[in-house]
């Protein structure tokens, strides 16, 4: 604790939340949020080996997956965050 009552780590958050966050810090959270579940699932996990982590990779990646071809505005994740969008492949958007 500091002089005036504060527990340091409490200072420290205020100090890293007073500057602006980057881009990569608001997408990370961003990210972040839509992983909640999984997060939590991975808090409960007593026993971490490749197998496990494999399957919390396939999960996220499934999930990213889902939430772009679910998006209510196509692309907006890269919008929200200053990112350009990337392009379908042409040899695959008539599928």
């Amino acid at each position: 604790m500091f002089g005036d009552g504060m527990p340091s780590d409490r200072l420290r958050t205020v100090f890293v939340m007073s500057k602006r966050p980057t881009r990569i810090e608001l997408l990370e959270l961003d990210i972040d949020v839509r992983l909640a579940d999984l997060w939590a699932e991975a808090c409960e996990v007593d026993d971490w080996n490749l197998e496990v982590m494999a399957a919390f990779m396939r999960a996220a990646y499934g999930k990213g997956y889902c939430d772009a071809l679910t998006e209510d505005d196509q692309g907006s994740l890269c919008r929200d965050h200053g990112y350009r969008i990337p392009l379908r492949n042409p040899l695959h958007a008539a599928e």
